[in-house]
């Protein structure tokens, strides 16, 4: 631009700065290489100091190597020394302005993938388009009103550097979410107001103005909590919630410029929400120069139909005027927003590069926007930083556990015990194999068990054609009639179930900001670390090393472990308990008095400490019986690679990262995921980026899909008898992100086609594989994009669309290619090429998330199941067409032509962190009952999901990984009773588990019945239980009892009168204590 003389655009940011008494410092390279500069220019000569205040990088690339080869780790080095925050404005490129303008995607995704994720790798924030091209002569032109946004909020992070800490004003904002229902402080895995007691704590610590009546020493998370609710009951439109300020409708629309564009959605102002009938009421409460504020809802809870017929929305004129009172009454200098997450970023608008007329863009206004963001979910913190312009703060998720075993299935366990020291002796082994049957009835295995016996043909045959786990077999059945191997793998299917359950990770409670976890916390983390193979690293996992050590083949023994070979269910758990056990011994040798670990010692010194003895790591192996594993060379890479983990694990800086920032401070970037995946997301406190997206997927994720791919053939050609036609699938950002692209190459492996990378390793070339090499038909694909996966992946949405109309056209026959069947058959029926009627990627309408399905559920506004199929139907049923770049089109038709061949409906668990009860998103996308209602025999699809959390592999129906959920956690002790332990936020934790297990029943009819009888038994049959939830969160509780009643009488929950009698009461009982603590 320089060179060509086409600079006005980086004039005109200039003079803006200049006019507004900023001294500019312009730095210019011939190469790609801006770090040099950056050193030369932007530090004084005098003791090497920062000589600017914030810098703005004009040409979108990333600081070193441009759009070619970066060097993310230089430019991070750079930017860490020089310590001010880095803008990267956007210059249109592949757009001329008009074309931009009308846009509803918005930024193109070439330069999305250039000039936004590539920045945000060295830490860039806020992609804010400044100028475009002018269509006629190509030249770039100044986008006034965005360089006046980019200039001011450059200069507000300048500010922040320069402002004294007792004058600057913060806002802190939190979420409430369901509104009305006990849910104010709402953050997926934090302690909200224990978080924000240790973030005011460190404010005032550092000279931030509290107000006179703050007292460190006093403050607790009751008190704050109080001082913002008032009562713990609040209903978020309660006059119980505390107001901060009332602000007059004259004021709102003085203040608020596009107020009048709000009221074709909501009317004149002030409307109903966050109004008090005058007045738009801004709740939250002042301390000093920091407030602490409730976001409103978005809006739509009450009303779920009107999501069905729209395609976008906009805020109400109450969440306007919240945003309106931080910058214009509050003049706030900084806003926290506070956990994941909120509804700024989600609102309509452009997906990339955000116009004047976006919402985010409005809201955000022009204060820096902090956003303290869960490290294992980067997809949706790259949705804060790119739409509402935030710089993310990672925190950790809460440390995870061993589920463990309790009740009836301990017991179930020690049967399990007992056979093994006595499955040959004829009179007791039998008689136990019996009593193991009839423990699993009693503890619900029963159908989990059922369910494998009448697949495996020959385990059924060894049964005499019985299966014991079916209630009208089990009484004819004895175990004496059948031979010792078919006892051997009855109780090896129960003892694999057994240990499926208790070796699943639970996060135990909720995360406090600034709290590392505990040596104990740690163990589990740093045992599914060390499980994992690691060739990057050079890394073996443990349970290969002591598999090898006893000459056996891992994979074997996950398979024969699987099929309930008893011998190897027991190797198993021996490798299990003893990679445990080494891994405990490692952490020990750095653990202090208090059970922290204050500093992690490396093996050289212990090793030089103890005179030359065996790490005690490589004692516990020899202990555990494995003496030959214990002196593995490959033991050494892998304990180096742990300990390094445990520092990264143990490490703090959410704190002190919120602290550097609110100075006006870089905030290093990293990656964010899965922890146990990818150690590098750890430690946190950190900027958090998501990946280049055009790298995915990897060969190693490639390579990934194929296993699990196969396994879903051989379960569904065992379970049914056939090969699927039709695989409705859907698609995550954060899980791609963490398995850096294996879903996307499981569609890919499906319909039989290989991605390829080119030179510089972007992965946009298809290959179709031939059907020899193949060896199976080509299954057609139905894939749902979710509303990140699109903003985050829309190149990869290409890939796909490409790589399913490559099938499509592929000449092959018919009963080998089922992509192309479906096509042509679609074709004939809708008048329209094969090309066309080969559509399979869907997704959102543009600047739209979710199918809103789990909004309906969570809030009960829903009439039948039909509503909640039709909402799904029509907010996802906007087409991906990679001949027309850049468009999203709502092809509904084609969308339901695509489900109603559909056979199998199938997704993936990734994370051991978040499961299918823990959220609602996997319901609410889940398209079995969708299906059902299109195929034109009414059969439902069999629904499947992949579990890859751990280094063994599963692949299972919907409702065993129900069951399993449950039984982890809904209604295990140890889950419930650390959330109680967490009080408020913990018992709607609890609730929302139940709730989004009802939504399980809405979506697909997975759920059994036993899961609702036994959390009935669990929560309100125990009278003391009932206590401990009516005096935690009354408001939880009663959503908690209003679940149960209205998964009855939707027809989920078949129970006993008394029950619902019991519930009716209690719902009333716990209307009249909250009626009478609000008067």
């Amino acid at each position: 631009h320089i060179n060509t003389g086409d600079a006005g655009h980086y004039i005109s940011l200039i003079s803006e700065l200049e006019a507004r008494g900023a001294r500019v410092v312009c730095i210019y390279s011939g190469g790609l290489d801006f770090s040099g500069p950056v050193r030369d220019y932007f530090f004084s000569s005098r003791g090497g100091k920062p000589a600017v205040d914030s810098v703005i990088n004009l040409t979108g690339f990333a600081l070193v190597g441009g759009p070619a080869a970066q060097d993310h780790p230089k430019a991070v080095k750079t930017l860490t020394e020089l310590g001010v925050p880095y803008l990267c404005a956007v210059p249109l490129v592949f757009q001329s302005f008009q074309e931009w303008e009308a846009s509803e995607l918005g930024l193109h995704p070439v330069q999305v993938a250039l000039q936004v994720s590539l920045p945000e790798l060295d830490g860039a924030i806020e992609p804010i388009i400044y100028a475009g091209r002018e269509g006629v002569t190509g030249k770039s032109v100044p986008l006034d009103d965005r360089v006046s946004m980019l200039a001011s909020r450059a200069l507000k992070w300048a500010t922040l550097r320069a402002k004294e800490n007792k004058d600057k004003h913060i806002a802190i904002t939190i979420f409430s979410f369901p509104p009305d229902k006990g849910n104010v402080g709402t953050a997926a895995y934090l302690d909200v107001f224990g978080s924000i007691c240790a973030v005011a704590k460190e404010l005032d610590k550092r000279g931030y103005d509290l107000g006179s009546d703050f007292d460190p020493e006093s403050v607790t998370p009751e008190s704050l909590m109080d001082a913002v609710l008032h009562d713990k009951e609040a209903r978020f439109d309660s006059p119980t919630l505390n107001v901060a300020y009332r602000m007059p409708v004259s004021e709102y629309y003085d203040l608020t410029p596009y107020a009048h564009e709000l009221e074709e959605n909501w009317g004149k102002a002030p409307g109903e929400l966050n109004s008090d009938g005058q007045n738009l009421v801004i709740y939250g409460v002042k301390l000093g120069n920091v407030f602490i504020g409730v976001q409103p809802s978005f809006g739509y809870e009450g009303d779920p139909m009107r999501l069905l017929f729209s395609r976008s929305a906009s805020p109400h004129h109450g969440f306007a005027a919240y945003y309106t009172y931080l910058e214009r009454i509050f003049k706030a200098d900084a806003v926290l927003h506070f956990g994941t997450h909120g509804s700024l970023e989600f609102m309509p608008g452009k997906q990339v590069g955000m116009a004047q007329d976006c919402y985010p863009d409005r809201l955000a206004g022009t204060i820096p926007n902090l956003y303290y963001y869960a490290a294992n979910n980067p997809s949706e913190a790259t949705i804060a930083k790119r739409r509402s312009y935030a710089a993310t703060i990672s925190y950790l998720t809460p440390p995870a556990e061993n589920a463990g075993l309790y009740k009836g299935l301990k017991e179930v366990q020690e049967l399990v015990s007992s056979y093994q020291g006595l499955r040959e002796n004829e009179g007791r082994g039998p008689s136990i194999v019996n009593s193991i049957v009839a423990a699993s009835f009693t503890c619900n295995l029963d159908t989990d068990m059922a369910e494998f016996i009448k697949t495996d043909e020959k385990l059924h045959e060894a049964l005499g054609m019985k299966n014991p786990f079916l209630a009208d077999e089990t009484a004819s059945f004895d175990a004496k009639d059948v031979s010792l191997d078919a006892r051997d793998q009855i109780v090896g299917l129960v003892y694999r179930k057994l240990m499926e359950i208790e070796s699943r990770l639970l996060p135990m409670g909720l995360h406090t900001v600034g709290v590392p976890p505990t040596a104990d916390e740690a163990v589990a983390t740093l045992v599914s670390i060390a499980e994992i193979d690691r060739p990057e690293d050079d890394v073996i996992g443990l349970p290969r090393i002591l598999a090898n050590s006893m000459n056996r083949d891992l994979e074997e023994v996950y398979k024969n472990a699987n099929n309930g070979v008893l011998e190897d269910v027991e190797f198993l758990q021996k490798i299990t308990l003893a990679t445990r056990a080494a891994v405990k011994a490692l952490v020990d040798e750095s653990t202090g008095a208090d059970g922290r670990v204050m500093e992690v010692i490396p093996m050289a010194k212990i090793m030089a400490n103890a005179l030359g003895a065996k790490p005690q790591y490589r004692v516990s192996l020899s202990k555990s019986g494995f003496s030959k594993g214990s002196t593995d060379p490959a033991l050494t890479p892998l304990f180096e690679y742990l300990e390094f983990c445990l520092k990264q694990v143990v490490a703090d800086n959410e704190l002190g990262a919120l602290a550097e920032a609110l100075n006006g401070k870089y905030i290093e970037p990293g990656p964010g995921g899965d922890p146990i995946r990818n150690p590098a997301v750890l430690p946190t406190g950190k900027n958090m980026h998501a990946l280049d997206p055009q790298s995915i997927p990897t060969s190693a994720a490639v390579d990934c899909a194929k296993r699990v791919v196969d396994k879903l053939l051989a379960r569904l050609e065992k379970d049914t008898g056939s090969m699927p036609e039709s695989v409705a699938f859907t698609l995550w950002g954060t899980d791609n992100i963490k398995t850096y692209g294996e879903s996307l190459a499981q569609v890919l492996e499906l319909v039989g086609v290989r991605p390829l990378p080119d030179a510089l390793g972007r992965v946009n070339k298809l290959q179709l594989i031939p059907l020899e090499e193949l060896g199976r038909p080509r299954v057609d694909v139905v894939v749902t994009c979710s509303g990140v996966f699109r903003d985050l992946f829309v190149n990869q949405m290409n890939l796909l669309d490409r790589a399913i109309k490559l099938a499509a056209e592929a000449d092959e026959p018919l009963d080998q290619n089922f992509v192309r069947k479906h096509a042509l058959q679609q074709a004939e029926e809708m008048g329209c090429t094969v090309r066309d009627a080969a559509t399979r990627v869907f997704s959102n309408a543009a600047g739209s998330y979710s199918a809103n399905v789990g909004l309906a559920i969570e809030n009960g506004g829903w009439e039948s199941e039909n509503q909640l199929q039709d909402q799904f139907i029509q907010r996802k049923g906007f087409a991906f067409n990679s001949d027309k770049p850049g468009v999203i089109d709502q092809q509904t038709e084609l969308f339901k032509a695509a489900l109603s061949t559909v056979d199998v409906t199938f997704q993936n668990l990734d994370s051991s962190e978040i499961s299918i009860s823990d959220v609602s998103h996997y319901y609410d996308s889940d398209p079995t009952k969708v299906v059902q209602g299109l195929r034109k025999d009414g059969r439902s699809p069999a629904a499947m999901m992949a579990d890859t959390t751990t280094a063994n592999a599963q692949v299972r129906t919907l409702s065993e990984t129900v069951r399993l959920d449950a039984r982890t956690k809904l209604l295990n002790p140890k889950f419930y009773e650390g959330m109680l332990n967490s009080g408020y936020e913990g018992a709607r934790e609890i609730t929302k588990r139940l709730r989004n297990t009802m939504g399980w029943s809405a979506t697909s009819g997975a759920v059994d019945n036993f899961v609702y009888e036994d959390a009935n038994d669990t929560f309100i049959k125990d009278p003391e239980m009932q206590r401990r939830l009516l005096d935690t969160n009354p408001n939880a509780f009663r959503d908690m009892v209003t679940t149960f009643l209205e998964a009855n009488g939707r027809g989920y929950w078949d129970t006993d009168p008394e029950n619902i009698d019991r519930l009716q009461e209690l719902y009333q009982e716990i209307e009249d204590k909250i009626e009478g603590v609000a008067s």
